[in-house]
């Protein structure tokens, strides 16, 4: 099973249609316009359906929840859009000096005190250092509030008491640190398919009856059928979860259920994610999701960002392979559980 799987990853990239750049053309202008109007007409793959191929980026300084700040404001003026973008150039020139500077009181520009010491400019990881999908919405999450529903009691009680459990024992082993972690699952795959910090990009192939969509971060592939199977058997379970997708008009429409209560929203143990995808222009593609699960969240919740086509391709992603901040962190535990019993011992 696992050869076969390999080798139809392989077939997919092989279909696979190299990216193009981004064209500033004036036919490419009016395509936009006319996408606006609702008038484009999407390309077509070679067996008919609307050809969503390329290497895409979600990269965005937009975060998925609204800051307080901004409550009730679901949109920027394009003033302020400008004055966003002003500031986000501002913040790289700092950085390209000094390295990253630390997140402002609302968390949304900067980094988190633990991390300051990373400069990503240095390294071409900074956000305004690749393609950014510019939008004027302040936060992923749509709707009047633009947050995250409420835990339930149910899921607050759940979280409490797995807390309460693995303290104490967070650095026993590799076994007690996040997926992500170890290399082994990213939350911003979902899906719902999330922006990450940097490498937020994205490969889609398609084939007869199927859509690949490869992440860059953490170089996973969902492979989603589109011949209307049912979802697997419910005590099957899956990191990803299991994906099954139809087409309404041009829009794809990707179902995934059968998560396993780890990833992508901890806790969370009846997932359900809806995506559309829908090709708004020979630049974009509008992606929208929505989530629930009622023993998680008091209330779904939805959110939506346009993806833009980039130059280049995906590149590996080789996390497991050189994954030292495991083994450091592990190592300094064992330090650090050593000074304790040494300490105790001289007292």
């Amino acid at each position: 099973m696992g050869n076969r799987m390999l080798a139809f990853v392989s077939v997919l990239g092989l279909m696979m249609i190299p990216a193009s750049g981004q064209t500033t053309t004036a036919a490419a202008k009016a395509k936009t316009a006319a996408a606006v109007k609702g008038t484009w007409t999407p390309p077509r793959t070679p067996d008919g359906q609307p050809d969503l191929q390329g290497v895409w980026t979600n990269n965005t300084v937009t975060p998925l929840q609204r800051p307080k700040e901004l409550a009730g404001k679901e949109y920027y003026s394009e003033a302020e859009l400008a004055e966003v973008q002003q500031r986000q150039r501002e913040r790289l020139a700092l950085d390209d000096q000094e390295g990253e500077p630390p997140a402002n009181h609302s968390g949304v520009e900067g980094a988190a005190p633990e991390t300051v010491h990373y400069d990503h400019a240095q390294f071409g990881l900074d956000w305004l250092q690749s393609r950014i999908a510019w939008n004027r919405r302040t936060s992923l999450i749509v709707g009047p509030e633009g947050t995250i529903p409420p835990l339930t009691p149910e899921a607050r009680k759940r979280r409490a008491e797995k807390a309460a459990k693995e303290k104490g024992h967070e650095f026993d082993g590799p076994e007690n640190r996040p997926l992500e972690a170890r290399c082994l699952a990213r939350a911003n795959v979902g899906p719902p398919l999330l922006p990450v910090r940097y490498n937020s990009n994205l490969q889609i192939a398609q084939g007869p009856g199927y859509v690949a969509i490869e992440t860059e971060e953490i170089h996973d592939v969902r492979i989603i059928p589109l011949d209307g199977r049912p979802h697997l058997p419910k005590n099957i379970r899956q990191w990803m979860g299991n994906s099954v997708g139809h087409w309404e008009g041009n829009t794809l429409v990707i179902d995934t259920t059968n998560f396993t209560d780890l990833t992508p929203f901890a806790g969370a143990q009846n997932l359900h994610v809806i995506e559309r995808l829908t090709r708004a222009d020979e630049d974009t593609i509008l992606y929208q999701f929505t989530v629930e699960d009622p023993g998680m969240w008091t209330k779904p919740w939805s959110g939506e960002i346009p993806i833009k086509k980039m130059e280049g391709r995906l590149y590996e992603y080789a996390c497991n392979e050189a994954n030292y901040g495991l083994e450091n962190t592990l190592r300094g535990a064992r330090v650090a559980d050593a000074e304790a019993a040494a300490g105790k011992t001289a007292k």
